[in-house]
């Protein structure tokens, strides 16, 4: 993508796009897979013209949503699931459980019920009741925890705690533990090798939401392992304690945790941004209106930590943003006008304000 296109920020579609989109140039079919999982990874890579239309650097966002599962869960579900395959520690017979609030659990319902193995996922009451018809859907059973873990005040702690009772008394069971589990982020090598593929080896920001550290640690590696000069950018929620910051309680799931998961490592990535959940609601609502990507509330979070940081942001430089999910499990929430005055008031100005008037949303969120 040329950088007049970038630096453009056109009402309708530009006429490079448009070029680009000749039959001769269109990108042709991709062999056929082996059922749906081998769906999973290969995902879109897309510059992003109108977020920042005066931005001085080229953004591209990796849509981890148009995995077959609808995140980039599906990743390290299907990576820990085969290996426990190839390594004998799951069986035919054997009963999956694990500890999900939503994407993680729809990914392990989507491979479980592919290989015929029984999922028994441990929710709690704060979970969507969208989540947990999807992972029923796929056949899973799900367990709810109604009330947090006496001695943190924690749902995930209670979840936890249950995982390990079911673990005792189910026969043959396994335990995925992505909070853990190293074939987590090294699922994530992948992600990080197609970015670079699909940017001819160039990336110099990489923004990535955090919550078991998965994404965020196997991106690194690969980074690290290949000496790349790459700059990781850890997003976490406000209220969230990954890297250091107050508890606090928090609306938006999907990135940041109460307890600091075991992936996490002090030198995991070169910066922290923290955003609040009305910067992640009008992230998505931006991205929205402007884009036409409806993204999840980590993608809108991972939107607003490149506006955050955008003034550090050298000229010209390759940034990269992977929105981990799509917006369809936020309707009721991000999406719905009556929740976001509910919880925020009116602040619809944020995400209709054009050009320099984007500029002064820090103030409004913080």
């Amino acid at each position: 993508m040329s950088k007049a296109l970038i630096d453009a920020a056109p009402v309708g579609p530009p006429p490079e796009l448009l070029a680009y989109y000749t039959e001769e140039n269109r990108p042709g079919p991709q062999p056929a897979g082996e059922g749906i999982l081998s769906a999973v990874g290969s995902t879109p890579l897309v510059g992003l013209v109108k977020f920042l239309p005066d931005a001085h650097f080229r953004l591209y966002a990796k849509l981890e949503g148009l995995n077959p599962g609808g995140s980039s869960k599906d990743r390290p579900a299907l990576s820990v699931i085969r290996r426990g395959i190839e390594t004998g520690a799951i069986g035919p017979d054997t009963t999956i459980v694990e500890s999900s609030s939503g994407n993680l659990g729809i990914g392990l319902a989507q491979a479980c019920a592919y290989f015929g193995l029984r999922l028994i996922c441990v929710v709690d009451a704060k979970t969507r009741p969208q989540n947990i018809r999807l992972m029923e859907a796929y056949g899973a059973e799900t367990d709810i925890i109604l009330d947090p873990d006496p001695e943190t005040g924690e749902y995930l702690q209670a979840r936890l705690n249950r995982v390990q009772t079911l673990l005792s008394t189910v026969e043959n069971s396994f335990w995925p533990n992505q909070y853990a589990n190293t074939y987590n982020p090294v699922a994530h090598h992948r992600t990080m090798r197609e970015v670079l593929t699909q940017l001819d080896g160039r990336v110099d920001y990489l923004f990535c939401a955090t919550s078991t550290c998965g994404t965020l640690r196997g991106c690194v590696e690969y980074v690290r392992e290949h000496n790349l000069a790459t700059k990781v950018v850890a997003v976490d929620a406000l209220g969230s304690v990954i890297f250091g910051g107050p508890k606090a309680a928090r609306l938006i799931p999907g990135h940041g945790a109460a307890v600091r998961p075991q992936l996490y490592r002090p030198d995991l990535a070169d910066e922290v941004v923290w955003v609040s959940d009305l910067e992640c609601v009008v992230g998505c609502r931006r991205l929205a209106n402007s884009e036409a990507v409806l993204a999840g509330g980590s993608s809108g979070a991972v939107a607003m930590a490149v506006e955050k940081m955008r003034d550090d942001i050298p000229r010209d430089a390759v940034c990269v943003a992977i929105f981990p999910d799509r917006g369809e499990r936020y309707l009721d929430t991000i999406y719905s006008d009556e929740w976001v005055a509910q919880h925020f008031g009116e602040v619809s100005h944020l995400w209709a304000a054009r050009g320099k008037e984007q500029r002064c949303l820090t103030t409004y969120c913080s």
